[in-house]
């Protein structure tokens, strides 16, 4: 569920937003003054702040400038001023987007899912950078170079063994079976074939490259009975 604050000091415009939003699914706070506001983003990371200009207390602006302090959260100006300047003001004080009143309802909300979709996608985006190296104790996987790491040395690994890793190793304390990890790792066809030998083998020599004790592992442990799993001793 989306989290909106919008922020006016127009009781009846808060409460006709507040209405219209909350028939869209939407959790909406409100604050009534700047320094309300500013108060309320601190206790709660918004998806969208709904921002009019003219305010007690701290304006538009000056909430905007306080919020960027301490989030990135996505801020839509509401301003009854329609020149370029006041324009330029909110977006250089850190708004994301602005709106002129008098507004229309379905307007601000087109805005609102447009920047929650920008938003997304830039989070599954930044996931997916995240996940590019991946650092589990002294074990660091290069997923995009396709590489491992044991503190500063380089460890040689086949397409295989380094995909089986990398399955186990971003996927921490999930327990594959050896079927699973056939069908993973090695696709459907070789789940035609259901040697799951072919998975054994290849634990095994993974285990000689990269634990200090293969007979007594520190990252590929074994579930008896289940099958493998990836954990630091």
């Amino acid at each position: 569920m989306a989290k909106v604050l919008v922020v006016d000091d127009e009781k009846l415009i808060v409460k006709g937003i507040r209405f219209s939003l909350e028939q869209d699914g939407m959790e909406v706070d409100c604050a009534y003054d700047g320094e309300e506001a500013v108060n309320l983003a601190k206790e709660t990371e918004y998806d969208v702040v709904l921002l009019d200009v003219m305010l007690p207390k701290y304006d538009g602006y000056q909430v905007c400038q306080a919020i960027r302090e301490f989030s990135e959260m996505p801020i839509i100006m509401l301003t009854a001023k329609g020149n370029d300047m006041d324009k330029i003001l909110g977006l250089e004080y850190g708004a994301d987007d602005y709106i002129t009143k008098p507004f229309n309802i379905l307007e601000v909300k087109a805005r609102i899912k447009a920047i929650m979709r920008r938003n997304s996608k830039k989070n599954r985006r930044d996931a997916q950078q995240e996940r590019k190296v991946v650092t589990a104790g002294d074990l660091k996987l290069d997923v995009e170079g396709r590489r491992v790491f044991i503190g500063e040395k380089e460890i040689n690994l086949t397409a295989k063994e380094f995909d089986l890793l990398e399955l186990l190793v971003c996927n921490p304390n999930k327990v594959y079976s050896r079927e699973a990890l056939l069908s993973c790792v090695w696709g459907n066809k070789a789940m035609e074939s259901g040697d799951v030998r072919t998975v054994d083998v290849h634990v095994r020599r993974l285990r000689e490259k990269i634990e200090p004790s293969p007979s007594d592992p520190k990252y590929v442990h074994t579930k008896w009975g289940v099958g493998y799993y990836f954990r630091i001793k």
